[in-house]
């Protein structure tokens, strides 16, 4: 491919819900700029941005893909993400890249959550945006009542740049209102054609709102504006530009990714009016944190940002980077400035879907790759090592649903564990513990997808099947009551015997574990009572009830007795196990369970069906804040043992449009009838072990 400048670059995040057309809008783009000789679809399952077999069998985007598309003498990188909320990360990593977003509306569906989502994302980071409606010969469409839908959604500062000739299936073509000219396609390709009476008048109407927009962005176009005088091309495209990166105006295109119209005149606009990555005003997601300060530049030394980690069984790792500034060539040294290690370049190529093209350097702006690169990860800082610099990593959001896994088959759990690294390169999105108190290996993502493609990933890349299992939840034990008892170890066969004798008190406590004495006279000499502590606290890991640890206690050992030659530590730290059975039993022994705290995110229509289950959960409303845009903060808190497939109900529930986030606080005591159940069955899992 040939190498471009950085004024002759575009980067361009496409988002929008699952089934707006995204791919099959990047397959248009790619053959109407003459790269592929055949439209690809989705459903014919030969597109070039979905090339995983996750992605062939499921018909829909699960990662990231970069498609370069040569278009008038530039370079419009395409960051295909996908639509499901899942795969959020991938989004907002593909937006940190991009100078600006291409979202696309599905015409016979309006407009979904994972556009509004991404709207409100765009928004708060401050990016540029165009709108695509997609799918706009599609039945019933409407296109005035999407553009009051847009404008009661979105505001005013959506302003259509081209509209279309006919609907439904009377849809032939888009009239571009720039230019005003008609246009309609004949496999994607376009010839002029007439407008009626009432289309010129619509089209000089809008052309008007885009000229209003331009001249508030400009005092110069401002007096021409109003001076009568038309602008010029030159003038539109910088007014468009100045309005597009200050968030005044979102241009609005229409056409069909699958039938290949409407698609030259968004290239043109994106082309014309999206900022190249060195324009001053662009929006910069790899912000400064240590070292060097970088502007984007060829004439600074070079540094990068790893935006995507693809795991190839047959390559090995391929990283995805964007050049921030100077230029990379195959004879760059690598300095990974995140984790402080030297790094060597596995050749340096561009991607298009899983193609690698190579080259032979890439400027500051473009995005590139390489292979086999052995500490890097998504998110750090490739740099020259003579000019350090570290950007900032990308936040991501934190996992709200869970799976607890184990190997299928028995001795490839160091499989499984290399495997789950090798995919959270890929997705660090998703997170991965081993629960130090119930052992179970567990996985946390953004949902049920997202969790599922690992699943698939693990058994179709790397050859390890698993299995679900449900979850051990943490429970504890204490003690409401007060036991004064007594401990007596006795064993005598022949030679040296054993003797160790305690009385201990146990009481409840705010603290987690405590240990006292009040021993007087030397009733247990002063050298045992280490070894009663640590019999205490080797007891306490397995209580009475269901074998959960004990928690807030107090243990005070106040009296015993000792034998001149049979006592030692063995039968003291025995003796101190026995008290403690004995006095978990008497002490009023409940069960506790893990109270997590809630904070979730909902529209107001939909608050009072999340408060009432939320209620149906054991949980209790603590408050709730009004937020922007008609959203409510409700803040609870709920036992783990009802939340754990809360993500997927509050998705149900409100459409997607709910979030949350979720935190451990305390303990609680468990409700009689739960309590009785829980141990019943810890009690039978023993018996099956034995």
């Amino acid at each position: 491919m040939k190498v471009y400048k950085t004024d002759q670059v575009r980067n361009l995040a496409l988002v929008g819900h699952s089934g707006s057309g995204k791919t099959n809008l990047t397959e248009a783009m790619l053959f109407q700029s003459g790269a592929t000789q055949k439209l690809g679809n989705v459903s014919e399952k030969n597109t070039v941005s979905d090339f995983s077999k996750e992605e062939m069998e499921r018909g829909t985007s699960i990662g990231t893909s970069i498609i370069p598309v040569e278009w008038r003498n530039t370079k419009v990188n395409i960051i295909d993400t996908p639509g499901y909320m899942d795969f959020v990360g991938e989004a907002y990593g593909a937006l940190r890249a991009s100078e600006a977003a291409l979202m696309v509306i599905d015409a016979t569906a309006g407009i979904e959550v994972g556009t509004e989502r991404m709207w409100k994302y765009t928004e708060k980071i401050g990016l540029p945006r165009i709108i695509f409606i997609n799918k706009i010969d599609g039945e019933n469409v409407n296109f005035r009542r999407l553009m009051e839908e847009l404008e009661e959604a979105f505001g005013k500062k959506v302003i259509p740049f081209s509209v279309p000739i006919g609907e439904g299936e009377n849809f032939i073509g888009v009239t571009d209102v720039i230019y005003q000219k008609g246009f309609k396609y004949d496999k994607g390709a376009p010839s002029e054609t007439e407008l009626t009476h009432d289309q010129i008048k619509a089209t000089e109407r809008m052309y008007e709102e885009i000229a209003e927009v331009v001249a508030e962005s400009d005092e110069v176009l401002m007096d021409k504006y109003f001076s009568g005088e038309k602008f010029t091309r030159e003038d539109l495209l910088r007014g468009v530009t100045t309005a597009l990166l200050e968030g005044d105006a979102v241009p609005l295109l229409v056409g069909s990714g699958e039938k290949g119209i409407g698609i030259d005149i968004l290239l043109n606009t994106i082309v014309n009016y999206m900022p190249a990555p060195d324009d001053e005003r662009a929006h910069l997601g790899f912000r400064y944190v240590s070292g060097e300060e970088r502007t984007v530049s060829t004439d600074e030394p070079f540094a990068a940002g790893v935006i995507k980690t693809i795991v190839d069984p047959f390559v090995g790792k391929i990283s995805i980077f964007k050049v921030i500034s100077g230029k990379i060539t195959k004879e760059t040294p690598l300095y990974n400035s995140t984790r402080e290690e030297a790094e060597k370049l596995g050749g340096l190529f561009i991607m298009k879907g899983k193609q690698q093209l190579e080259v032979s350097e890439i400027y500051a702006g473009d995005i590139g790759a390489t292979t086999k690169l052995q500490f890097t990860e998504t998110g750090d800082t490739l740099c020259d090592k003579n000019h350090i610099v570290t950007f900032k990593s990308t936040k991501l959001p934190k996992p709200v649903l869970y799976y607890a896994l184990e190997a299928k088959t028995k001795g490839d759990e160091e499989k499984l564990s290399t495997a789950l690294r090798k995919l959270r390169e890929e997705d660090p999105s998703i997170v991965i513990e081993r629960n130090a108190e119930t052992k179970q290996l567990t996985v946390g993502g953004q949902g049920k997808v997202q969790l599922d493609v690992i699943l698939e990933k693990l058994k179709n890349t790397f050859g390890v099947e698993v299995n679900i299992v449900p979850f051990i939840i943490p429970y504890r034990e204490t003690i409401k009551g007060t036991a004064s008892v007594q401990g007596k170890h006795k064993k005598q066969s022949g030679g040296a015997g054993q003797y160790g004798d305690v009385w201990i008190r146990f009481e409840p406590s705010t603290e987690e574990f405590e240990f006292a004495e009040e021993v007087f006279g030397g009733a247990v000499p002063k050298n045992y009572f280490p070894a009663v502590e640590k019999g205490i606290i080797e007891s306490k890991e397995h209580g009475v009830l269901a074998g959960y640890p004990v928690t807030n206690f107090k243990a005070t050992l106040y009296d015993g007795s000792y034998h001149d030659v049979d006592s030692n530590e063995v039968s003291f730290k025995m003796a101190a196990n026995l008290a403690f059975k004995k006095g978990m039993e008497e002490a009023k022994p409940i069960l506790l369970e893990p109270i997590m705290s809630v904070e979730v995110i909902v529209p107001d229509n939909y608050l009072g069906d999340v408060m009432g289950d939320m209620n149906k959960r054991r949980g209790r409303i603590l408050g709730m804040d009004q937020q922007e845009g008609g959203t409510q903060l409700l803040i609870a808190e709920a036992p783990q043992a009802e939340m754990f497939e809360y993500s997927i109900d509050l998705r149900q529930m409100t459409q997607g449009r709910g979030t949350f986030t979720m935190e451990f606080v305390r303990y609680e005591e468990v409700p009689v009838q739960i309590a009785e159940s829980v141990i019943k069955e810890a009690k039978a899992k023993k018996e099956q072990a034995k």
